[in-house]
C-alpha cells in the first residue's frame, strides 16, 4: 500500500506540474484551454472551473492540456445543417444545440446557409416553414450543445494557431520547464532540511558504529592531515580513507583551535570488485539558504548530464531497450526507494521529473518536442505546416510511443514477475 501511495503521490506531482506549465501560459497567451487532464482513458474524476474541465484519467500514463485550436477543431457547422439557437440577452446566439434539439423546445431550429464561427462570428439559416433568410450574431463565448454537454466555441483569436510563435512555443516548452523547476525546489529542499554537502575537510554526522567515533573523533572536526598527507577538501579525506582498508592511518585535526592527533583503521567493505575503507562520518554539510539554491542547481544540472548522456547511449546502441522502464519498472523502483526513507524518495522524485522534462523535450511526434520541431520549421519556413498533416505525423507518433509502452511494459513483467 505504501508503494502504490508513493506512486501515485509522485506521478502525480510530476504529471500535474508538468501540465501545469502548459497551461499557466496558455491562458496567459489568452488560448482557450478545454481540458487539463492527468493520465489518459475513461474519466475518473472531473470538475469544471471558468473554461477549464479538470480530469483524473485511469491510464497513469501521462495527461495533457486540451488547448483550442492546437489541432483541427472536431465540430463544424456546416450548410444544410439544422441546428438549434439558443439566445442571451442581447440578443446574441449563445449555444447551438447540434442533436435532440426537441430536448429543446425554447429553441429555434433554423437550415443552416452558411455559418462562421471563428472570424466574423454570425450563422446565416432558414426558419422552419420561412424563406427569409436570417443572420444571428454569435456570442464570442458561445457553446455547442451535442448529447447534452456543452463544448465551448472557440474563436479564432482563442486558438492556438492564432497567437504569436514567441506565445506558442512558450506555451509548449513551459511544461518540460516546469519539471527542471519542481526538481531544483524539491533538491533545494532537501539542501535546505538536512543540508547542503560541502567539500571543506571537516566532519559531519559520525554513524554510531563506525571506527572514527570509536577513535574518539568528533563531528565537526577539521582534518588538517592523515598519516602525514596534507587535506584541503572532503574529497582528500575520502580518497586517502578509500584507499587504506584495514590500515591504521593517523589523524591529526583541530577542534576549537587545539590540535590533537588519534589513530583511526578504516573497515574494509566490499564494493563490486574492489575493497575500500569507511571510517562512519558522513560528509560535511550546511544549512544556508545560498548553498541550499546552489546545492539544488548543481544536482539538477548534473542529473541532466547524466541522462543526456545515457541518451546518447541509447542512441549509439550501448543501451538496448531492454533497459528502459516503463511504469511497472518505476512503480517497483518506487517501492522500493520508498522503503529507504524519504530522503532518497525525494531524490528519485527530482530524477524522474528532470528525467520526464528531458524525455518531453525530444524532436518525436506526440511529445513537447515534436510540436517545438513544428514551430522551427514554421519559424523557417516563414508559415505553419497544414494542421491536418501536422496532426496526422502527432497521431502516428503517438501510436509509436504507445507501442513503445506496451513493449517496455511487458519486459518490466517479464523482469520482475517472471525472472525474479
Amino acid at each position: 500500500m505504501n508503494t502504490v501511495i508513493a506512486f501515485v503521490l509522485i506521478f502525480g506531482a510530476l504529471v500535474f506540474f508538468h501540465e501545469l506549465g502548459h497551461l499557466i501560459f496558455a491562458k496567459r497567451a489568452g488560448i482557450l484551454c478545454r481540458e487539463f487532464a492527468i493520465g489518459f482513458g475513461p474519466k475518473v474524476f472531473s470538475f469544471k472551473k471558468n473554461e477549464t474541465v479538470y480530469t483524473i484519467r485511469l491510464l497513469p500514463i501521462g495527461g495533457f492540456v486540451r488547448m483550442a485550436g492546437e489541432d483541427p477543431e472536431v465540430i463544424e457547422v456546416k450548410a444544410g445543417y439544422y441546428v438549434g439557437l439558443l439566445f442571451d440577452d442581447n440578443g446574441h446566439v449563445n449555444k447551438i444545440i447540434l442533436n435532440n434539439k426537441d430536448k429543446y423546445p425554447e429553441a429555434k431550429v433554423i437550415e443552416v446557409e452558411h455559418a462562421d464561427l471563428e472570424h466574423e462570428m454570425f450563422i446565416t439559416g432558414y426558419e422552419q416553414g420561412e424563406e427569409t433568410l436570417e443572420r444571428f450574431e454569435v456570442s464570442k463565448t458561445s457553446f455547442f450543445v451535442v448529447d447534452g454537454e456543452e463544448i465551448q466555441i472557440a474563436p479564432y483569436d482563442r486558438q492556438f494557431s492564432s497567437k504569436t510563435l514567441g506565445q506558442r512555443t512558450l506555451a509548449i516548452v513551459a511544461g518540460p520547464l516546469m519539471n527542471f523547476l519542481l526538481a531544483f525546489v524539491v533538491l533545494f529542499a532537501l539542501g535546505f532540511i538536512q543540508g547542503a554537502p560541502i567539500n571543506e575537510p571537516v566532519l559531519g554526522e559520525l554513524t554510531p558504529d563506525g571506527s572514527a567515533l570509536e577513535a574518539g573523533l568528533k563531528e565537526g572536526d577539521i582534518v588538517k592531515s592523515i598519516s602525514g598527507q596534507p587535506v584541503d577538501e572532503w574529497t582528500d579525506v575520502v580518497q586517502i580513507v578509500r584507499e587504506n582498508p584495514g590500515k591504521e592511518l593517523s589523524f591529526v585535526i583541530d577542534r576549537n583551535g587545539e590540535t590533537l592527533k588519534y589513530a583511526v583503521t578504516p573497515e574494509p567493505r566490499k564494493v563490486g570488485e574492489e575493497t575500500i575503507g569507511l571510517i562512519g562520518v558522513y560528509s560535511p554539510v550546511e544549512k544556508t539558504m545560498l548553498s541550499s539554491i546552489k546545492f539544488g542547481a548543481v544536482e539538477t544540472f548534473q542529473w541532466t548530464k547524466e541522462i543526456l548522456l545515457s541518451i546518447g547511449k541509447l542512441i549509439t546502441g550501448q543501451f538496448s531497450i531492454d533497459m528502459l522502464s516503463g511504469p511497472v519498472g518505476i512503480y517497483d523502483m518506487t517501492g522500493k526507494i520508498a522503503q529507504t526513507g524519504i530522503t532518497n524518495l525525494l531524490n528519485w522524485t527530482a530524477l524522474l521529473s528532470i528525467n520526464l522534462g528531458i524525455m518531453n523535450l525530444l524532436p518525436i511526434p506526440a511529445l513537447d518536442g515534436g510540436r517545438l520541431l513544428f514551430l522551427a520549421i514554421e519559424a523557417v519556413r516563414g508559415k505553419p505546416i497544414d494542421r491536418q498533416k501536422e496532426g496526422i505525423v502527432h497521431f502516428i507518433g503517438f501510436a509509436l510511443l504507445m507501442l513503445l509502452m506496451l513493449v517496455v511494459t511487458w519486459n518490466d513483467i517479464q523482469r520482475f514477475f517472471f525472472n525474479g
